[in-house]
């Protein structure tokens, strides 16, 4: 058992420093009251950790200068307090977002993932650390428990729960009218985008992938979902499958414009992919707006998740084929290693690090 005073691994980075992520040792995590303590077992690498060790932003908690990275979590309980409803051994994974302290009127009512004055924080992005460590802490209010089965692949709850939450705007924005959509076109095809194509299929619709590549992983698993996977263009799919529903989730411009454009009539189309600022694109505006006026079409923006999403994202991981979840995980490094997680390798879908090996 490690030395209460050696500290523990985990993965740091100096926020708004480029080059400066690397495995640094940290103190070793103190439970507060009411929160468990948890051993870590694996994070997700995304293209927001990516960008926060690219010094794009990202804030270390108040008076220190690093953080530790890691909101795509998993572990397994070591200490919980009675009452909590988690034992030693359980499999968890902690909430990323934390309500601000004002709080704003969404805040006070749970809805924190729509914060109107942006003072939450955010594990491993904002003022808080994350979970790319041996050991972190988590509010008990904060985690969510997961089945056992899930230990190689419940690091992909947090994503899931973006995709959870991007189809319950859906449908909340279609439902001002009657709604019962078909078919689904889901751009991009990396994690987001399979997992968004998988919660489709959960609801029954008849679900199309759209991406750049031919051939790799992506269109077996998209394939393996009973779904459709093209790798032609947004108009060339629209023209086929006229889909009610568009999923975004490459967050390039013209493929943004594109999608817009590409629902039937009254089609909803939610944008989860973040498009980098200073990118210049010649676009219809007119033809945009006059399309979407008339054809009673919506655009809606999506970010971050609640409770209540994380709590679905482990309903849909439940359901899901295990073998076709562990498909989407295709490269794990060991935590001595991290930094090589963040470089891109050709049939990369979802890159993990292992907190356990080493």
């Amino acid at each position: 058992m490690r030395a209460e005073t050696r500290g523990v691994r985990a993965l740091t980075v100096a926020p708004r420093k480029p080059g400066s992520l690397e495995v640094t040792e940290v103190a070793d995590p103190v439970p507060a009251d009411g929160e468990l303590l948890v051993e870590g077992v694996a994070v997700g690498v995304c293209g927001t950790d990516r960008e926060i060790a690219d010094g794009e932003y990202g804030s270390a908690p108040p008076g220190r200068d690093r953080l530790v990275l890691g909101h795509e979590s998993l572990g397994r309980v070591r200490q919980a307090p009675e009452g909590s409803g988690f034992s030693p051994g359980d499999l968890v994974v902690g909430v990323v977002r934390r309500p601000d302290p004002v709080p704003c009127g969404a805040c006070a009512r749970g809805f924190f993932d729509m914060c109107r004055n942006g003072r939450f924080t955010e594990r491993g992005i904002k003022e808080l650390d994350g979970c790319a460590s041996e050991l972190w802490t988590v509010e008990a209010d904060y985690a969510v428990g997961l089945d056992g089965s899930l230990e190689d692949v419940g690091m992909l709850l947090e994503p899931t729960t973006v995709v959870v939450k991007a189809w319950e705007q859906v449908f909340a924005v279609g439902e001002r009218s009657w709604f019962e959509p078909e078919t689904a076109l889901v751009t991009g095809a990396g994690p987001i985008g399979l997992l968004a194509a998988l919660v489709g299929v959960q609801r029954g619709l008849d679900v199309h992938v759209l991406d750049r590549v031919a051939d790799g992983p992506k269109p077996d698993l998209v394939r393996a979902l009973g779904a459709t996977y093209h790798a032609s263009s947004v108009d060339d799919v629209a023209a086929k499958a006229r889909p009610d529903v568009v999923i975004e989730a490459t967050g390039a411009s013209s493929v943004v414009f594109d999608a817009i454009a590409a629902t039937g009539t009254y089609g909803v189309t939610c944008l989860t992919g973040v498009t980098s600022a200073g990118r210049r694109l010649r676009v219809d505006a007119g033809a945009i707006n006059r399309e979407l006026v008339l054809e009673n079409d919506a655009v809606v923006g999506t970010v971050n998740a609640n409770l209540s999403h994380f709590h679905g994202a482990a309903e849909a991981l439940a359901q899901a084929d295990l073998d076709w979840l562990r498909g989407i995980v295709t490269r794990r490094v060991p935590l001595e290693r991290a930094p090589e997680a963040f470089a891109a390798q050709d049939g990369d879908v979802k890159v993990v690090v292992d907190l356990t090996a080493g």
